[in-house]
């Protein structure tokens, strides 16, 4: 599939959809994924653009990749990160965004990936990255592997894909976005951001309970896993540590959506979403008695 041009016109700014996920699979050489996850992801994409439907998806970059695995003659397994030439299979683009980790600003690009579909309709890709010289060198490695690192390091691109991410779409145009549809929790932070973009709206100072009603209709998400471990979980003491943009304001919320002091990101996804769907008639009857509060559709 052809590159994009670097020119950020190319950009839309019509109503469109934004689709948010921590792996997408679009070629064997953009080792941007690592399973049915990645996998559904980019079939999304694909018939959104054979259906002239206007999104846009945002990922991370991935720089190494999954992992690629390797058995010797024993039967042994070992891994090893998958390089890939970013550059030369995607468009860089302009903007620079900025988000808060640690107390830190990290900077962040994007770079991009055009899916056209049947009719000549384009999605585009953007694939966010966090390698840029501005940054700490242990903030420049955080979008380099797929799932890789310890909790700390898996919230920290949380913080990039759902904060992040929501204000490159800004910085790129993307002001009337109707829908914003998180492809399971690992993107639960773009509600924070949303939340707090119309709290400054209507210029108030904390997001609230009326604030998040009026995000809701914006925000859809779909849940995968019917494993209770597969559901992204961090202690508060690490969240209160790493999601620094927002003060306090954050860590009041965030204990809404907590159990014995660890934060739930399927639950405040769901918390934050009018509509939710599992990825199959069966897997939403296992989510809905999973979270029995919930109103859990199926596909």
């Amino acid at each position: 599939m052809a590159i994009s041009p670097t020119d950020d016109s190319a950009i839309e700014s019509w109503e469109s959809v934004a689709y948010f996920s921590m792996e997408i699979g679009l070629e064997k050489s953009i080792p941007t994924y690592a399973g049915g996850l990645g996998v559904l992801a980019g079939d999304t994409v694909r018939s959104a653009a054979d259906m002239s439907v206007p999104l846009v998806a945002v990922s991370l970059v991935h720089r190494k990749g999954y992992f690629r695995q390797r058995l010797d003659a024993a039967g042994n397994q070992t891994e090893e990160p998958v390089d890939w030439p970013v550059a030369e299979r995607l468009a860089s683009l302009a903007p620079r965004v900025t988000v808060a980790i640690e107390g830190r600003r990290v900077q962040l690009r994007a770079w991009r990936y055009d899916v056209r579909g049947i009719s000549g309709h384009v999605v585009p890709v953007l694939f966010l990255d966090a390698d840029l010289p501005e940054n700490a060198a242990e903030d420049r490695c955080l979008t380099d592997h797929l799932y890789g690192g310890d909790a700390r390091y898996r919230l920290c691109q949380e913080v990039i894909l759902g904060i992040g991410g929501v204000r490159m779409l800004r910085a790129l145009g993307y002001r009337n976005i109707r829908r914003f549809h998180m492809n399971e929790g690992h993107a639960g932070l773009l509600t924070l951001e949303l939340a707090h973009e119309k709290a400054r709206e209507r210029g108030e100072t904390t997001i609230t309970r009326e604030v998040v009603q009026t995000i809701k209709p914006l925000c859809v998400f779909t849940t995968h896993t019917p494993v209770v471990a597969g559901h992204d979980q961090f202690p508060l003491t690490l969240v209160a540590s790493v999601i620094t943009g927002y003060g306090h304001d954050f860590d009041e919320r965030a204990r809404e959506f907590c159990l014995d002091g660890v934060l739930n990101m399927t639950q405040l996804a769901l918390d934050h979403s009018h509509y939710v769907n599992g990825v199959a008639k069966r897997h939403g009857e296992v989510a809905r008695q999973m979270f029995a509060q919930r109103m859990i559709d199926s596909i």
